[in-house]
């Protein structure tokens, strides 16, 4: 095992004395290129060019020496310290930070950036890190090669942004450019870089105590009632609050999931699908829908992204969901909806008969299935009398052989 493992960031200032000590004593330094050509690293020390960070860290753990790793901007900060304090390699690590490349490039970009997401995307990762640039206006992405700047712009397809991308930061050829999204994909950048992506309802100006979205934003609580959106005479069947309450719970969206709300009516799932982090596609065949839909993410602070068209043949040029709500159409376009394959889907359905219809086609395409019939009635506390009331079949199917 190596006697002593130093990590030290760089950010293309002149390393610290701490760095430029530890550096000099080392027997095997581990980096990238351009840290393994820093005229501080030893002549004499065994140089491992840094790929995967796991068989690096095997061939420090086997080391008998003093071990350096070099890496770029704060190695704490999505960085290397993560894996290489992992126990199988039972090392103990010693840092020597720096500033990161996050808070260089919006340094660069003379912004703030305590109200930004930030994300990782690697090729695994870049359709959710896509989505959370569909869902918060404003997002730094550490990309990666075959992650980057074009293919974050290709996979933006129909929401506008604004990139700023800062390449090789630190170095002689570090540059910052503003293009948008669809511009981003007609050049080639240089790697490494950071991509600012800007857009859609502006961000708070003061994000108070925590960082990203302030989390005490909008109303407390979930599946609001039609008084927030407008009365009941925008609220369909398919749209009563405990009904949209089950469907949330039954989907489960979260930050880095696309969710497709057809039929979108109201706009209520939408927003309050939105309200958890999620992007949101909205499809109505109505404009007025979409208007309101709009409206209602306005009002709660959150971003969707409104398609008009018909179900289902609008679906077929939309991006890939990880959950859906169908909230018309019914079994033609649940059936439709399966094909995609997202990890689950949630309708209703008003008889027992078109119930087990959908429940048939979900079980055919490979969903688990669950269906239960609610029933709400809402009383006037003030004589304690009926006042409205409320049946519907609610469907679910899961995919189990889809990852998250």
């Amino acid at each position: 095992m190596a006697d002593r493992v130093t990590v030290i960031g760089w950010d293309g200032t002149p390393l610290t004395a701490a760095a430029r000590s530890a550096l000099s004593a080392a027997t095997l330094v581990a980096g990238a290129a351009h840290h393994l050509a820093l005229d501080e690293v030893p002549a004499r020390a065994e140089r491992i060019r840094l790929g995967s960070v796991g068989l690096a860290a095997r061939r420090i753990a086997a080391h008998r020496g003093t071990a350096v790793v070099l890496a770029d901007g704060d190695p704490g900060f999505f960085g290397v310290v993560r894996t290489l304090r992992a126990p199988e390699f039972g090392l103990e690590v010693e840092v020597v930070p720096a500033v990161s490349s996050v808070a260089q490039a919006f340094a660069r970009a003379g912004m703030p950036w305590d109200d930004a997401e930030v994300v990782v995307a690697h090729r695994r990762t870049l359709r959710r890190a896509v989505n959370v640039c569909r869902a918060h206006p404003k997002v730094a992405v550490l990309t990666s090669p075959g992650a980057g700047p074009a293919e974050l712009g290709l996979l933006l397809q129909g929401v506008h942004r604004t990139f700023v991308i800062c390449e090789e930061l630190g170095t002689e050829r570090e540059q910052v450019s503003v293009v948008t999204s669809e511009r981003a994909a007609d050049h080639s950048w240089r790697d490494p870089n950071v991509v600012i992506v800007i857009g859609g309802a502006a961000a708070a100006a003061d994000t108070g105590w925590i960082m990203g979205r302030e989390p005490g934003a909008g109303p407390r609580g979930w599946a609001l009632p039609a008084a927030e959106y407008g009365g009941d005479i925008w609220l369909g069947e398919g749209e009563s609050d405990r009904l949209r309450a089950a469907q949330l719970a039954r989907l489960g969206p979260r930050v880095g999931d696309l969710v497709w709300d057809i039929g979108c009516g109201s706009g209520a799932f939408t927003a309050e699908a939105a309200r958890f982090g999620a992007a949101v596609i909205a499809v109505d065949s109505d404009p007025d829908a979409l208007g309101r839909t709009t409206a209602a993410v306005r009002r709660f602070g959150v971003q969707a992204q409104t398609v008009h068209g018909v179900a289902p043949h609008v679906l077929e040029d939309l991006p890939e969901p990880d959950v859906v709500r169908v909230g018309g159409g019914g079994a033609a376009v649940v059936s439709a909806v399966a094909d995609r394959r997202p990890e689950r889907i949630v309708t209703h359905a008003a008889t027992r008969d078109a119930a087990e219809l959908i429940g048939r086609d979900l079980s055919e395409h490979g969903y688990a299935v669950e269906c239960a019939l609610l029933q709400s009635v809402e009383l006037d506390t003030r004589a304690w009398r009926e006042e409205k009331r409320t049946v519907a079949f609610l469907l679910s199917g899961r995919l189990p052989d889809r990852s998250p």
